[in-house]
């Protein structure tokens, strides 16, 4: 265990705290959501509060949706997902207010979509008004929009939405409470001999290939954790996995071996690269090793020359995977030409781009400063 990881950890000043659906559930066949486990994780919250501004990413809403429309379970229908998130979402809120406030602590409720982050001027409005909320010590509480969320806009789950709101909020640790103890050798349900990893270093297809599957009350599981831990750790923010158990927060800001903790990969990215990870792929290109080269050991821009394939309809100013030619993703950007257009040019020198196209906006096809490496 690298003590000094845990001491930073311990040393966070403005966690995000993502708290699952399968962590505020009842245990079966009780309510799906456990009020007695919420006020007890109300507690460890006003506790890590004392000299940290924490972030609490909440599901719930849903849950709470069941319960109060009497569901017999979560529904997979989108509409009947949204009434339900819709019913939930000020019972959750309430919960909240009331618990806090107890505590001594202020909430605010905070939804955001995707859209909210895709867009630049949103993602900035988002980001003063909860720098505001946080200046006044407020406990935001922040959960995606159910109600108005769609396949094009949605998340997907809140471990994606956690480890946005890393970015959005500059925090210095992602926390994500989990219904299992950590990240384990194999699943632990199933394996006597599964072993909890500590530490990892990288998260890796093999590290994510030790995933288990999902919770029947989340949309997630271990895969989805993960990939949000992974995010973190691009931003250059270490993330921890731990069990979703009363006084666990405690027990991590001691800088107990609680869970499983991982890295952040190099220093913390600028605000604007940080975004980019944030937003959707709409297309890739796949690139020769020279081309490759340059980007990453030459800090030079993407030129069409090392363009070999294009895939996708992406328009200008989209973001696109860069990639090598056997498929591994090693950098994302913003296009300065649309698919169609990237077609055209490929292969070519910059000079030839206007006699192709009849106009030349750059000589690259994504600009150094609109790009970011991941490998």
């Amino acid at each position: 265990m690298a003590t000094s990881l845990r001491s930073t950890l311990a040393r966070s000043k403005r966690p995000v705290i993502k708290i699952g659906s399968a962590v505020l559930a009842g245990a079966k066949p009780g309510p799906p959501f456990d009020r007695r486990k919420f006020a007890a994780l109300c507690d460890d919250l006003a506790s890590v509060a004392q000299g940290r501004t924490p972030v609490v990413v909440s599901s719930g809403a849903v849950a709470l949706g069941v319960e109060r429309l009497g569901l017999a379970s979560r529904p997979r229908e989108m509409a009947l997902k949204q009434a339900a998130a819709a019913v939930g979402q000020s019972r959750l809120m309430r919960l909240y207010d009331d618990e806090l406030e107890a505590r001594g602590l202020r909430c605010a409720q905070v939804l955001l979509t995707h859209a909210d982050i895709a867009d630049r001027g949103r993602y900035l409005n988002a980001r003063r008004a909860l720098s505001e909320l946080l200046a006044r010590q407020v406990v935001p509480i922040i959960n995606e929009n159910d109600t108005v969320s769609v396949e094009e806009i949605k998340f997907g789950d809140n471990d994606a939405l956690a480890a946005m709101v890393v970015d959005l909020v500059e925090a210095d640790l992602l926390v994500i409470l989990t219904d299992a103890g950590g990240v384990y050798t194999a699943d632990p349900r199933k394996d006597a001999k599964a072993t909890r990893i500590a530490e990892i270093e990288k998260v890796t297809p093999a590290v994510e290939a030790l995933a288990g599957s999902g919770s029947a009350v989340g949309t997630g599981g271990m895969i989805t954790k993960l990939r949000a831990a992974r995010r973190a750790s691009e931003s250059g923010v270490p993330s921890a996995i731990v069990p979703g158990e009363p006084g666990v927060l405690t027990r991590l800001f001691d800088g107990e071996d609680v869970g499983t903790v991982v890295h952040p990969l190099g220093e913390r990215r600028g605000l604007r690269k940080r975004w980019m990870l944030d937003l959707k792929t709409r297309g890739e290109l796949l690139v020769d090793d020279g081309a490759r080269t340059a980007l990453i050991e030459r800090k030079k821009s993407l030129l069409p020359s090392g363009v070999r394939e294009v895939h996708g309809a992406f328009l200008s100013g989209d973001l696109v995977e860069i990639m090598t030619m056997d498929g591994r993703c090693f950098a994302r950007g913003l296009a300065v030409y649309s698919a169609d257009e990237v077609r055209r040019i490929s292969g070519l020198r910059s000079a030839e781009i206007e006699g192709r196209l009849g106009y030349r906006l750059l000589d690259c096809v994504v600009h150094r400063d609109d790009l970011v490496v991941t490998a």
